[in-house]
């Protein structure tokens, strides 16, 4: 190859990495939600639990424990919802604001509690998860995936 073709590729090669850099699906992020504070009502029946802009988070009770989670949309109708499971504390309800539970000394290591999230994307790209201790879950293990942080 030639001194000019390589510097041709090398420039191709940086500008895609800036434009991949620069893609909304970069610059998306995570909002962690302690659900467990958010479900007030432990009583049979669905109960809206958030809401975030055009969507409302609601979750469906049968006999104390959460049946399933549903958001919807106010335009588009039902979302759908991506189920994981951790056994890192991922949010911590302090009063006033959400703050991220592993930025709180010792609470990022695994104290064999199991945590079930449910998360959609928003229309800013950002996506949503709603934690709950596996034991609030009428099943939490049928379809969680392992989460991996983006962030």
């Amino acid at each position: 190859m030639t001194r000019s073709k390589r510097f041709s590729f090398a420039l191709a090669a940086v500008f895609a990495l800036a434009v991949l850099a620069d893609s909304p699906a970069a610059m998306a992020k995570q909002n962690h939600h302690d659900a467990k504070q958010l479900v007030r009502d432990k009583s049979d029946g669905r109960h809206d639990i958030d809401h975030h802009g055009k969507y409302t988070a609601s979750v469906e009770m049968k006999n104390g424990k959460i049946h399933a989670m549903h958001v919807r949309h106010s335009v588009k109708g039902e979302i759908a919802l991506k189920k994981y499971k951790t056994h890192r504390k991922m949010a911590l309800n302090t009063p006033g604001h959400v703050v991220y539970a592993s930025l709180e000394s010792g609470m990022f290591q695994d104290l064999g509690t199991v945590y079930i999230g449910y998360s959609y994307i928003d229309d800013n790209g950002d996506e949503e998860i709603y934690w709950y201790p596996a034991e609030m879950i009428e099943d939490p293990d049928t379809g969680a995936v392992e989460y991996v942080p983006t962030n």
